[in-house]
């Protein structure tokens, strides 16, 4: 019974972040410029991950395993949230302007 219930929460978790992942490729093709891809890239890869990583913990038991796998989640929940930092900012003092509205500064211009 127990099994049955580690299966059903593993399935559940993996599927809720592959949606999650296809949600966020679809939101970067779509989103219009780059600060609001970050965003989405950013915020859903990291809960993504999360959900995915968690769902192989509870499938391979308390092992080394699941020692690593929590590991990488750490790692992830670092680097993500930094990396979108340092993307936009670099790309704000390079120049590009976030869009306003629907317009950028060029457009207006």
């Amino acid at each position: 019974m127990i099994d049955l219930l580690l299966d059903i929460g593993t399935w559940i978790l993996l599927i809720a972040g592959s949606i999650l992942l296809l949600i966020t490729g679809l939101g970067l093709l779509r989103l219009p410029d780059l600060y609001t891809r970050i965003h989405a890239g950013g915020m859903a890869d990291t809960l993504a991950t999360f959900l995915i990583f968690v769902g192989l913990s509870l499938q391979s038991g308390f092992s080394l395993v699941t020692v690593k796998l929590l590991l990488v989640i750490v790692f992830v929940f670092f680097t993500s949230p930094v990396s979108s930092y340092a993307l936009a900012q670099g790309s704000f003092v390079a120049g590009l302007k976030p869009k306003l509205d629907g317009f950028s500064e060029e457009e207006e211009e």
